[in-house]
């Protein structure tokens, strides 16, 4: 299994590495060439230092120090690292430079980066390094990120529900690249246009999703205060907002631990607490379904559109609350365990204004009772004891409709910014000659 990539190898060379897809100055041109990486490049395994903390340091001089945790999984660059070590640490570890390509062997494994500095790693990363001058360095980095490349890690990576690399994997696999030198560059120029552009939106999405941050917090009361900073013209001067407790507003009906016994091959979808977003749900390719009659059955765990889910369960990530509210395209699934939908016992509370509220007002309460701990899970007994300002029902709306159009700025930010990433993936799979058995 360690070697297929050389199977995958043979059968391509059978019929020519011509990729689907050729800029029209290389069309007819000779046929792509072939080698294995550890062919084109030098592969080495980091190494920690242990124990690491007698190695850290917080001196200036001191030699970059990079942990798999330190990178953002949809970077292309590494341009830092959360630490240092003592020089003494490079006998025991590994220093790579800026232009260095490096791997996890692990997370996210087989997923290259490009280094912009230089820096020693960690014993999870495997570098690839002396890049030979046959090949262009982009060009290998977006090889590695095609669909061939990931498909022959894929299959080739050794464990069970954890796969690994090691560097005789990496070694083994066959790189397809134009001989022309220009042909490999205009490659890398498109992709990294393509990535450009990407980031650019990236950008945007992540201003707006600052700026709607920044608004909420002058739109809901800050803590002992009765009133917000910011209030709309046609309620300024009408009092505080009214006390209550959460509990006496709202209700969270947990869902059921389905058994996989019960699972099937279609049917309704059961919403766990993966598919808890950061105001969407997000199903994923793992969707597990219950047969349909199970929505007669637990006709009280169904959710529809409109309804707001929580997770129960480590309920704080990136420093958001994962709390999502249905649209028509989550509309029929079943509540799991672990995930909670609100239950609204007031008609004078205006639904959006309320999930819009928890997202500020819940987040806050679970970073406090997470303390000195590990925020294990929402308390739910807790919760209902807090107390929660609100303001009139007209008052609670214009709030709504004002975070909800920021929250369609939001959404058609992320639609663009996937509609590019799918653009970019289809563009790869025709850039590159395909594997047989991909």
């Amino acid at each position: 299994m360690r070697y297929r990539g050389w199977l995958f190898m043979s059968k391509q060379e059978k019929k020519g590495l011509v990729p689907e897809l050729r800029f029209p100055e290389f069309r007819g041109k000779d046929e792509w060439k072939s080698k294995h990486l550890g062919k084109l490049s030098t592969i080495l395994r980091g190494g920690s230092p242990r124990p690491i903390e007698s190695y850290l340091t917080t001196d200036p001089s001191g030699l970059n120090w990079l942990k798999i945790g330190d990178v953002d999984k949809e970077s292309k660059y590494i341009s830092r690292t959360e630490e240092k070590v003592k020089v003494t640490a490079l006998s025991k570890t590994r220093e790579v430079e800026p232009g260095d390509l490096i791997m996890s062997n692990s997370m996210s494994f087989g997923r290259p980066y490009i280094l912009q500095i230089k820096s020693c790693i960690h014993d999870g990363w495997i570098a690839v390094t002396d890049i030979s001058d046959d090949i262009d360095r982009d060009y290998l980095y977006y090889f590695i990120l095609s669909n061939s490349a990931q498909t022959y890690f894929n299959n080739a990576a050794a464990g069970g529900g954890i796969k690994n690399l090691n560097a005789d994997i990496i070694k083994a696999l066959s790189v397809f690249y134009p001989g022309l030198e220009k042909e490999q560059q205009k490659i890398a120029d498109c992709l990294s246009s393509i990535d450009e552009l990407v980031t650019a939106h990236s950008q945007k999405l992540d201003a707006l999703k600052a700026h709607k941050k920044g608004l909420m917090q002058q739109l809901f009361p800050a803590e002992g205060e009765t009133e917000p900073k910011l209030r709309f013209p046609e309620f300024r001067g009408k009092g505080e907002w009214k006390e209550k407790k959460f509990g006496s507003l709202i209700k969270i009906n947990s869902g059921k631990g389905f058994k996989a016994a019960e699972y099937s091959k279609d049917g309704v979808r059961l919403l766990q607490i993966e598919n808890v977003g950061y105001g969407v749900v997000k199903w994923n390719d793992n969707v597990v379904y219950l047969p349909e009659d199970y929505m007669i059955d637990h006709s009280d765990l169904v959710l529809r559109e409109g309804d707001v889910v929580l997770a129960l369960n480590r309920p704080v990530t990136n420093d958001e609350l994962k709390i999502a509210r249905l649209t028509k395209n989550d509309d029929p699934s079943i509540l799991y365990q672990r995930v909670g939908k609100l239950r609204f016992l007031s008609d004078d509370l205006n639904e959006e204004f309320v999930f819009q509220l928890c997202r500020v007002f819940v987040k806050e309460f679970v970073v406090k009772q997470s303390i000195g701990s590990d925020q294990p899970f929402i308390s739910v007994t807790a919760l209902y004891a807090q107390l929660i300002r609100l303001p009139s029902p007209s008052e609670q709306q214009k709030i709504a409709n004002f975070l909800s159009s920021i929250d369609e700025l939001i959404t058609a930010q992320v639609q663009k910014v996937e509609a590019l990433k799918a653009h970019k993936k289809g563009l790869m799979q025709q850039l590159f000659p395909a594997m047989d058995g991909c």
